[in-house]
This record gives structure tokens, sequence and C-alpha cells, in this order.
């Protein structure tokens, strides 16, 4: 892994600041709604790929078990908050498409810890929580540190053959996507990579770099806008788990309305 100069550190550091409000606040002004339009284009949550383990534990056992590994942007900061991150927003959208399906999804959120330090640790995660699937979300940390695109690629394939070796099913998440950083780091060699190793392991890509990019230049959203407080936050958390959601049944070739596995 590249070290960083010592002004190349200042300036991650000033990154790490900048995405630590992000992740804290959301950095989006949410139209005045009860609800926000979040939809989705088809496109970003189609795949060929399949979830082979999540259908049979669904449609034979009536449980599905989901470990999300990730790092600050897979959490929101401050007491009762868990509930509104995009995990247990994933938990119940998954249980409302799911009637009678035991859905359980736990999240091992591990901060500002790069996909290298990440990798090795993810056999013992999930010989303790013995997922059907393992979300990894991935590449924030690397980006401001200014990892070596190709160690990180490096890392990430290890990870995902570690979790493989498991037996689950994998998905790899993305950085999220935010117009201010973007004038700060360069994050294209990490999704590049990440989309490499999805292809290479034939496994799950969500993009949600591509999905909140969408709702800013659709202008459903506006990621310029001042941050205005954590509800912001929980507006994008929701509406990242209900189309993580629906991406995994599409995956997994499952029928909500009739719990069975579309051939």
């Amino acid at each position: 892994m590249r070290v960083l100069p010592a002004s190349a550190g200042r300036v991650a550091g000033v990154i790490a600041g900048l995405l630590a409000g992000i992740l804290a606040a959301g950095a989006i002004a949410w139209p005045a709604m009860a609800a926000p339009e979040c939809d989705v284009p088809a496109y970003l949550l189609t795949t060929e790929s399949r979830l082979d383990k999540v259908a049979a534990a669904v449609e034979r056992e009536r449980r599905l078990d989901v470990l999300v590994v990730g790092t600050g942007s897979s959490s929101l900061p401050g007491a009762g908050e868990a509930a509104k991150a995009y995990p247990a927003r994933l938990e119940l959208a998954l249980r409302n498409r799911l009637p009678g399906v035991a859905v359980r999804v736990t999240a091992e959120i591990l901060s500002r810890t790069a996909a290298e330090a990440m990798a090795p640790r993810l056999p013992a995660l999930l010989a303790t929580h013995k997922p059907d699937l393992a979300i990894w979300q991935t590449g924030t940390t690397d980006a401001i540190r200014a990892v070596d695109p190709e160690d990180f690629r490096d890392a990430v394939d290890d990870g995902v053959a570690a979790i493989r070796q498991t037996g689950a099913d994998v998905l790899l998440i993305n950085p999220q996507y935010s117009p201010r950083l973007e004038t700060m780091i360069s994050l294209t060699p990490y999704l590049d990579r990440m989309r490499m190793v999805t292809q290479q392991h034939d496994v799950l890509l969500f993009d949600r770099f591509a999905i909140m990019r969408h709702w800013s230049e659709s202008g459903a959203f506006d990621l310029f806008g001042p941050v205005k407080g954590l509800e912001m936050a929980h507006a994008v958390h929701d509406c990242l788990g209900r189309a993580l959601a629906i991406f995994l049944l599409d995956a997994a070739r499952i029928d909500p309305t009739s719990l069975r596995i579309k051939q």
C-alpha cells in the first residue's frame, strides 16, 4: 500500500473531515416532501448475476440472514440512529416484501477501514454470523487515502474470494456520490476496480455512486445544497435501503407475490 507524504496526508485529513460531515448529515438538501421521490432507473437495479443462496434460503427455509460489512457511510451517528441507516431500512423493506419470511440484517461497521485491512477480517465475521448474503461496502476510505488502485483491487479480490469460500452470496456496494467530494478526490479508479472484481467473480455490484448521481442530475435531490440535519441522511438511507431490497430480490429471481423462484 502506498504511504502518503506529509502534504498528501494533510489533504487527506481535510477530505476526511468533509466526508465526516457528509456522513453525519447527508449533505443533501431534500425537497420539502413527506416521502422523497427517489426512483431508480431500471438499468441500475438489473443484473445477470444471481443470488442463489438467498433464493434457496427464502424459498426452502422461509428465512434470510444478511450481513453488511461497511465503513462510516453504512451508518449514522448518534444513539438510536442505527435503525435509520440503510442496513436497517433494507431489513424493513425486505420484511415488507417477503411476508412470512424471517429476515435479519446485521451490520458490522468498521469506520475508516481500508479494503486491505478489512479483507482479512471477513472470514471471522462470516464465521460468526453465517449469513446467506454478505454485503461489503468499500472504496471511500481507500480513495481518501490515495491507496494505489491496483492494491485496492487486489484487496477487494481477496475479500470477495474469502466470502465465496464460505458459501455465502456476495454483493459489493461502492462509494456514495457527492459533488463536493468529487472536487477533492477521484473515485473513478476505485469504482472501475470494484466493477472489474465483480465481473471477474460474477458477483453483484450495487452501484450506489451511480444511483445517487442520477438523483443529483435528475434534480430529484440537490446534492450541492446546504446541510440541514440528520433527517436528510435518514431520507437517503431509506431510499438506498428500498432500492437495495428491489435489487436483491431481482438478483435472487424472487417474485414477492408468490414467493416462488422465477426460472
